[in-house]
């Protein structure tokens, strides 16, 4: 998920994305999440494959490979998401690429790095949750950890190496110079959790877990997801002194947020649970979002499909896909006054444009159809 979705965000800024993969098609047009297979393309790669053109190419023969170092010489950035090793094998490390373009701008995306004792481990993002304490820090004492609710290590090793790809084109606008940006999940997921680990390395506070509701090992309570009459309720950094007077609990007034929000954030805890339970989620965001609590609900993705700031923001793209008919997926994280980000072509069937890059790389039909014949492309 790493590379794609990368590649996908430079394709939304405009960037003339042309996805490489095998004759066969990439593995996750095989593998639908949650089974939403669609027509011809499912859901997982329609949702990190827009702006794209693909060009599929047979890298183990060497007519394909030559295919590929012809584009790369063309090209402004060359981005892989293979195991450390295989681009060499292959003839597409970083050396290989800048012997046909000096200036390329060169990203690599791995797990664990480019080397060192983790370097032939697979790089998937729930092990990298794991190995890097995400899970270690929410939940309850004595639950086993749960992993996140979506693919975060992925995410945020895509958007760590989005950013790496802006500031290189920058430096080579500048002065000149491509260079090598090297991205792996574990240092990613680690930078993520700057305060967490912080907390512990500068702070020494140990993450231990309390044993109520609590969502961070490291952070004061109440502060959490709580359940309701009717469903659950977010609800973070409030002062107990306030919550006391609203739920008319003295007891529970008497504590002080920042002296006591920590070493007594099990009793905290315990009591506004006890209290949020005797009324419904709508009414507590009412009533506690009135005192400047802050509270939010606990929405569904039906929810979030029409949650009205949801909708007011456009959080959403939607457009006519070839073989999908209307698709929706999420949008864009940021836009921009004069060049925003947009949708200009939907998630491309396997090697739908290998034809028309190939005619821009200078082969004319005959050539093409020779490598089609060969099965050095599709």
């Amino acid at each position: 998920m790493a590379g794609p979705l990368a590649a996908m965000r430079l394709g939304d800024l405009g960037a003339d994305v042309v996805k490489i993969e095998p004759v066969t098609g990439e593995w996750q047009r095989h593998t639908a999440a949650g089974q939403a297979a669609g027509n011809e393309i499912n859901a997982s790669f329609l949702a990190l494959n827009r702006n794209k053109r693909s060009l599929a190419v047979d890298l183990k023969q060497d007519s394909g490979r030559e295919l590929v170092l012809k584009l790369a010489a063309e090209s402004d950035v060359f981005l892989q998401n293979y195991r450390p090793g295989v681009a060499a094998r292959l003839g597409m490390d970083y050396e290989s690429i800048r012997a046909v373009r000096p200036d390329i701008v060169y990203v690599s995306i791995s797990g664990y790095g480019e080397s060192g004792p983790y370097v032939d481990r697979p790089g998937q993002d729930l092990l990298l949750q794991g190995l890097t304490g995400a899970l270690h820090s929410t939940g309850r004492a004595g639950d086993p950890p749960q992993a996140g609710p979506y693919f975060v290590a992925d995410a945020v090793t895509a958007y760590s190496a989005f950013e790496g790809v802006l500031a290189a084109l920058l430096h080579r606008e500048r002065t000149g110079e491509g260079q090598r940006v090297t991205v792996n999940m574990l240092d990613a997921m680690i930078a993520m959790q700057m305060q967490e680990l912080s907390v512990r390395t500068v702070g020494g506070v140990r993450q231990d877990r309390g044993h109520e509701i609590h969502a961070h090992s490291y952070i004061r309570a109440p502060y959490g997801i709580f359940p309701t009459r009717d469903g659950h309720l977010a609800l973070a950094f409030a002062d107990p002194a306030v919550l006391g007077e609203e739920f008319g609990d003295p007891g529970l007034a008497k504590w002080d947020a920042e002296r006591d929000g920590f070493r007594h954030r099990d009793e905290i805890a315990r009591a506004v649970a006890a209290h949020l339970l005797r009324d419904t989620t709508e009414s507590w965001l009412r009533r506690l979002g009135g005192r400047g609590v802050w509270v939010g609900p606990v929405n569904s993705y039906d929810d979030v499909l029409t949650d009205p700031q949801v909708l007011h923001n456009g959080s959403f793209v939607s457009y006519d896909h070839p073989t999908e008919g209307r698709v929706t997926t999420p949008g864009f994280a940021f836009t921009m006054e004069r060049t925003p980000p947009s949708v200009q072509r939907g998630a491309p069937t396997c090697g739908q444009h290998t034809a028309e890059i190939l005619g821009e790389l200078g082969l004319d039909r005959a050539e093409v159809d020779r490598l089609l014949r060969d099965g050095a492309v599709a």
